[in-house]
């Protein structure tokens, strides 16, 4: 079992990460989590969550979010060297190594799924496990599904509104950003508690925006050409898929992902959005505890 606590990582590029293990269990799991540059705070339960099943939680928050330590951004080398999934997915692996972690399980969400599938392609022999929690293998299908969603949620005049404004690069509009606050209370975090709450935003936008774009529903970023569909099929070790009922990740391609992977399940959060474990947590956590479970 990896020490109990708040650890900072040196990592050899000199940057200081902030991580934490949580729990006590001969189940080793390691969370991942969403952004880009977002925080480790949807995990800072799990531990709690899972302990009737015996698991130890680990977590941190990734180069340049929250807690950690960031690069100045303004530096174009700086830009160059980590803006890349490739960077992130070895600094899983150095976490991995400076917390002790072997045979573990690891979870991602959203973006942290991302890191997680191309963790299992690079290092999948340091796997028990894997869960990807509200996302999927490339990006075309969920944006796609996302254009799909606001159009069945909003009239034909709202979307054309919207995508007008995307067009000026606009974001700041009232209308706007109240028409996205809709969107992300229906298929984001559908729960209105309890939710981390701050007085300043936490999300490291430079890495959001250059990964993401301006919003969940404007995929303009890096990220938008990723895409693992002819690579799964290389995933080694037992998968477990986890989708929000009311996601904004496509069910049907996590349908054909549990299909393709070669020991792979999913499973259907009801009532959730892409925030499950705050949703639903009664059924996020019971599904997910029985998956971690299953090989002890």
């Amino acid at each position: 079992m990896t020490t109990t606590g708040t650890k900072i990582v040196t990592l050899k590029n000199g940057y200081h990460l902030w991580t934490r293990t949580d729990g006590a269990g001969p189940i080793p799991l390691l969370c991942l989590h969403g952004g880009p540059g977002g925080t480790h705070e949807v995990f800072e339960n799990f531990s709690q969550r899972l302990e009737h099943y015996h698991v130890q939680v680990s977590f941190y928050d990734q180069l340049g979010s929250y807690f950690s330590e960031s690069p100045d951004w303004s530096q174009p080398a700086n830009r160059d060297q980590y803006f890349n999934v490739a960077y992130y997915v070895d600094e899983v692996e150095a976490v991995r190594q400076a917390l002790g972690l072997d045979q573990f399980y690891l979870l991602g969400q959203s973006w942290g799924g991302v890191l997680a599938q191309e963790y299992a392609l690079k290092y999948g022999q340091h796997l028990k496990g894997l869960i990807l929690s509200s996302m999927i293998d490339n990006i075309a299908e969920y944006t796609a599904n996302i254009n799909a969603l606001r159009e069945q949620q909003f009239s034909k005049r709202a979307v054309i509104y919207m995508q007008d404004v995307e067009r000026r690069h606009a974001f700041g509009e009232p209308r706007y950003q109240k028409l996205i606050a809709e969107l992300g209370n229906h298929h984001l975090h559908r729960a209105t508690a309890p939710q981390p709450h701050h007085l300043v935003s936490t999300l490291a936008t430079d890495i959001y925006n250059y990964f993401q774009g301006d919003n969940e529903f404007v995929m303009v970023g890096a990220l938008k050409d990723w895409d693992l569909r002819d690579k799964i099929q290389y995933i080694n070790v037992p998968t477990y898929l986890t989708v929000g009922e009311n996601d904004t990740m496509p069910l049907a391609a996590v349908k054909r992902m549990a299909a393709t992977i070669p020991n792979a399940q999913y499973h259907v959060t009801p009532g959730a959005g892409h925030g499950q474990m705050i949703d639903n947590p009664l059924d996020y956590f019971k599904h997910l505890g029985e998956f971690l479970t299953q090989r002890h």
